[in-house]
């Protein structure tokens, strides 16, 4: 039988006073920062006196499972809750400096109980309509659910009108970590996990159609993936959809989140209901000196160039409450079909 992992979102271990003093002192050192006193909302300004470079992580607060979109010139970042708010949400207008822009989603379906809303992503389906995929308790079976919700700015604020949850394998642990994808056709699909790592079971990762509203799924679900490389450990999560160069890439995450093993993979698919197969090289992103259990990423471009947004603790920081998961942006190259990311990094590089 597979050994369960803790608990995810904002269920994290305690630690003593003297080892919380400790990790800040590490990030402080990690991320190359001052010890000027941080803000509500840290996000790091440009190097030194040049405006055209940033320092990772680019949000020093806890902001895990990151995803960002951007509408017109401004970017908006979307995380699991913290601080107070279900779906904390920020924007920028460089991927860098970020602004604190409120909770896009008040409240949480009647189907469902706040405190463990994880994970969200949004997609713009039109000028003025954004659907937000989030997870959540559900009240009845006990387990975390996937639920949909609908805004007419990307800010929020969300609602879900539904009266049960949209994908819940309660019988296979739960399901969470939905993101939603658009490919070149036009067609909409959602990427999720089951949570089997809650009750000892395989993790796997599923795709299933979503209807032109984003609202409904149609047809029948695929199995993508199942934990199955040493490397991963019990758990394979956070999975996204990509093309490049006509490519499909399913990138994912892997191992206990609040471990250094956490780290990020990929696959490649023959279409969004499979089949996939898992990269060699994985994983293509993982603890270094300069961060801890990277991984649950979305990818960005900008003028050319393909970003990865993840989270990731300071170095010896691993499931502390303070900082907690903070925000890295690193860039992603492509060589004969294979992704390349850059990071973690904590020395300056140039904005995207």
């Amino acid at each position: 039988m597979l050994t369960a992992v803790p608990p995810r979102g904002g269920q994290r271990p305690a630690r003593r006073a003297g080892r919380l003093l400790s990790v800040l002192a590490v990030a402080a050192l990690a991320a190359g920062c001052s010890s000027a006193p941080r803000s509500s909302d840290p996000s790091p300004g440009p190097s030194g006196s040049d405006q055209s470079m940033f320092t990772n992580p680019v949000l020093r607060t806890d902001s895990p499972d990151p995803q960002a979109i951007r509408v017109a010139d401004t970017w908006y970042l979307f995380s699991t809750n913290a601080g107070g708010a279900n779906i904390p949400v920020r924007t920028s207008t460089d991927l860098v400096s970020w602004a604190a822009a409120g909770d896009a989603l008040p409240e949480v379906g009647r189907w469902a109980d706040a405190g463990k809303t994880w994970a969200p992503e949004v997609i713009a389906l039109a000028e003025d309509r954004y659907v937000a995929y989030y997870t959540a308790a559900d009240r009845r079976s006990g387990r975390q659910c996937i639920g949909r919700a609908v805004a007419s700015k990307p800010t929020g604020p969300y609602v879900d009108d539904a009266a049960e949850p949209l994908i819940c394998q309660a019988d296979q642990g739960g399901s969470i970590d939905a993101s939603p994808f658009r490919d070149d056709d036009g067609t909409l699909w959602l990427v999720w996990k089951n949570d089997g790592n809650a009750i000892g079971a395989d993790t796997w990762l599923w795709s299933q159609r979503l209807s032109p509203d984003g609202l409904r799924l149609t047809g029948s679900p695929a199995k993508l993936l199942r934990q199955t490389e040493a490397w991963e450990g019990a758990v394979i999560e956070g999975p996204f959809l990509h093309r490049h160069d006509g490519k499909l890439y399913l990138f994912y995450a892997a191992n206990a989140y609040d471990k250094a093993e956490y780290a990020e993979g990929y696959a490649v698919c023959e279409s969004p209901t499979g089949p996939c197969v898992k990269a060699a090289e994985n994983p293509i992103l993982r603890s270094n000196g300069a961060a801890s259990g990277p991984g649950h990423a979305s990818m960005v471009s900008k003028d050319g160039r393909d970003w990865l947004i993840y989270h990731a603790w300071p170095p010896g920081a691993e499931g502390a409450v303070d900082p907690g998961r903070q925000v890295w942006l690193d860039e992603v190259t492509w060589a004969a079909g294979k992704p390349t990311v850059h990071g973690p990094t904590a020395a300056p590089q140039r904005k995207p």
